[in-house]
């Protein structure tokens, strides 16, 4: 079953925090379907951009709608992460998704901040030597405000981010900004988003804390108190938030990898999260690193084999267990029939 995040969120706050997954492939989407339903989770399925082009849109569209007939029981959402203003759109007007993500956080915050910027107004493509009519239209209130309004006509969530994080995962590129709490309720307000991605220290990719040498590591859970206290209730979400498990580096390196130096966040942090109003967490690199091992280790122990499938069908098993994992690591694992029941009443 498809719902909103919203719906989900409202479940969740301040108890638990939903796991939010980046689907590729079929394989993917079978052991995150499994994993959830073995753990008995909720669950965000998320679409980069990327992931959009790597094929074509629709055969991941597909993919997801045989899996929701195949397992009825599942309850998700279907979230886009990562867009602009113009996949948004497509994703708005598909009639699937059920989540959008706008991140226009590397604009400036509101039409008064464009235009006192040095070097004055971004265009539209967020490069310099814009007009004030672009510094009008495209500054991370505005563009989001755009989106919400353009989703919430047809009953879609909308997270928005405030701040930036640092590293790279495919087109995201970041340099650490921490969120200012003394700036959220005004976005939220101004911006009519329903959800927050927030910068508390958290990087994308395998190589997190890198950002800003002599300043300090980890998460800024300082951060997420101010805004719970100016907006209590208000959902957050976490980027850029895998564990980059050292186990999965060291037999990725054995058996024939070149991960050096990778560091992740740290499932305790995560967990507490849950418990103080963030309610999305979003895991992407864990799953790569789960796919690279599978099958260096296969390709390395059976040098004879050449049948996809026999690869397929081993990584499908270790990214479901991978999943309930993050689930129970969560605090979502066992709130499957919950939030059914929740959502029957509502």
């Amino acid at each position: 079953m498809i719902v909103t995040t919203t719906k989900l969120f409202k479940c969740a706050y301040g108890k638990y925090a939903i796991g939010a997954y980046n689907i590729n492939n079929l394989e993917q989407t079978v052991g995150l379907f499994r994993g959830c339903l073995d753990s008995k989770a909720p669950f965000i399925l998320q679409f980069s951009q990327g992931a959009r082009k790597y094929t074509d849109k629709l055969f991941l569209e597909a993919i997801v709608r045989a899996a929701d007939q195949v397992y009825p029981e599942a309850i998700f959402a279907v979230h886009l992460d990562h867009g602009d203003e113009a996949t948004c759109y497509d994703c708005i007007d598909s009639g699937f998704y059920s989540s959008v993500m706008i991140d226009a956080s590397h604009f400036p915050f509101d039409e008064k901040a464009a235009l006192a910027q040095e070097g004055g107004p971004l265009d539209k493509n967020g490069k310099p030597g814009g007009t004030k009519e672009d510094a009008r239209l495209y500054n991370n209130i505005a563009i989001t405000r755009r989106v919400a309004d353009r989703a919430h006509a047809k009953g879609i969530s909308v997270e928005a981010e405030l701040g930036q994080l640092g590293g790279v995962e495919e087109h995201v590129v970041g340099t650490v900004k921490l969120t200012n709490p003394a700036e959220a309720k005004d976005f939220v307000t101004r911006s009519g988003c329903d959800s927050l991605a927030v910068a508390i220290g958290t990087s994308h990719g395998a190589f997190k804390f890198k950002a800003e040498p002599g300043k300090k590591l980890g998460l800024h859970f300082e951060v997420v108190t101010e805004i719970k206290k100016l907006l209590p209730g208000f959902p957050m979400v976490l980027h850029g938030s895998s564990s980059v498990p050292k186990s999965e580096v060291d037999r990725i390196n054995a058996a024939g990898g070149k991960i050096k130096d990778s560091s992740g966040v740290p499932e305790e942090d995560l967990a507490k999260a849950g418990k103080m109003g963030v309610c999305k967490v979003n895991i992407d690199t864990d799953g790569r690193l789960v796919w690279t091992r599978v099958h260096r280790e296969l390709f390395r122990d059976m040098p004879e084999k050449f049948d996809l499938r026999d690869f397929g069908k081993p990584f499908i098993a270790e990214y479901a267990k991978m999943i309930a994992g993050k689930n129970q690591m969560l605090g979502s694992a066992g709130h499957l029939e919950e939030v059914r029941a929740a959502l029957k009443k509502a």
